[in-house]
């Protein structure tokens, strides 16, 4: 199938909403984890997303001139082509990107979506991301209303992140501590100033205890109540029941507990990437271990040219990385159901 439309996004949200299940949100770097990640939707049956951060869309754009934005729409065009090759509906979305990076990033990928949808066709990116969570919250909702409206122009949902997230992620990084705790006046602020889909839909990543990169289940401690505290408060408040669609951020080592209350409270998205990043390379690791003389040319011997050919470890890299997407859609309820 093709990337989702605007409206098949949509419908795949309100979908993930209603039946408590979230989307793999599948960080790449490549046509090749691209690949990884579309195998392990389509053999789990599930939809997804596939996100690019600022820094994997520097590394899409080469080492020689590093820019973000021509390898975003490069993998971009390219998904857009495979993705008919797969059974399954994938939305297409951009990961963290921080104030100092919207004019090179995420402002120039609006506006060639606002003129791909002036030209009557569907936008680039389903979805884009404004991490402000390194800015006071007024500056932060002040920018998330400017890239809503934006974003709406050119029907895009936008994800918005109102406070840190532990850890680090592309250079972003917040202390470890109990401000990783979204409030209910944090998430009121937030309907006051975004609406609650009226002026534009958006995501709403709040955390509750989250933390970006690898850690063991029980390091952290998570509090997916929070979710519905904020569900409940903000709805009350404005005659809205689970006004929010959450997205989980940090999960690698939640419990699948945590996992299972969160999305009870509203998390339609969950972000992969630690996790399959390790997928990826651990087959890689093992092969260049076990055909060392192979992949290289000890002692001046010629080397086995099938050992270091990419393409025979980077299938084993898409398998490993294909099958722990496929672990993540069965954490989240998504596999075995796709839209049809």
């Amino acid at each position: 199938m093709p990337i989702a439309t605007p409206e098949v996004y949509n419908q795949m949200l309100d979908r993930a909403k209603a039946g408590k299940f979230a989307y793999p949100a599948i960080n790449v770097t490549s046509s090749q984890t691209l690949h990884a990640a579309l195998r392990g939707l389509a053999e789990a049956e599930s939809d997804g997303i596939i996100q690019i951060s600022t820094g994997g869309a520097e590394f899409l754009g080469g080492q020689y001139k590093k820019d973000m934005v021509t390898g975003a729409v490069a993998l971009a065009e390219f998904a857009h082509i495979v993705a008919e090759k797969y059974p399954v509906n994938v939305a297409l979305h951009t990961d963290h990107c921080p104030k100092d990076k919207l004019d090179g990033y995420v402002r120039p990928l609006l506006a060639i979506s606002q003129e791909r949808v002036a030209k009557g066709l569907n936008p680039l990116f389903q979805s884009h991301m404004w991490d402000g969570s390194a800015e006071n919250l007024n500056d932060n909702l002040a920018i998330a209303q400017e890239l809503l409206a934006e974003a709406a122009k050119a029907k895009i949902v936008l994800e918005v992140e109102i406070t840190p997230t532990g850890g680090e992620e592309d250079g972003i990084s917040h202390e470890i501590n109990d401000e990783l705790y979204t409030s209910v006046s944090d998430g009121i602020r937030t309907a006051e100033a975004l609406g609650l889909g009226e002026k534009g839909r958006y995501l709403l990543a709040a955390s509750f205890g989250n933390v970006h990169g690898v850690y063991k289940p029980g390091n952290v401690v998570l509090r997916p109540s929070i979710l519905k505290e904020l569900q409940v408060a903000v709805g009350e408040k404005y005659g809205k029941p689970n006004p929010f669609d959450f997205v989980f951020h940090g999960g690698s080592g939640s419990t699948i507990e945590e996992i299972n209350e969160a999305l009870e409270n509203g998390v339609v998205k969950m972000n992969i990437d630690t996790d399959t990043q390790y997928a990826f390379t651990r087959p890689v690791a093992g092969h260049m271990f076990k055909n060392y003389d192979g992949v290289l040319k000890v002692d001046g011997e010629v080397g086995n040219k099938k050992a270091y050919d990419p393409r025979t470890w980077g299938k084993a890299a898409e398998e490993g990385m294909a099958a722990r997407v496929g672990v993540a859609a069965q954490n989240l309820r998504s596999a075995g159901n796709k839209l049809k």
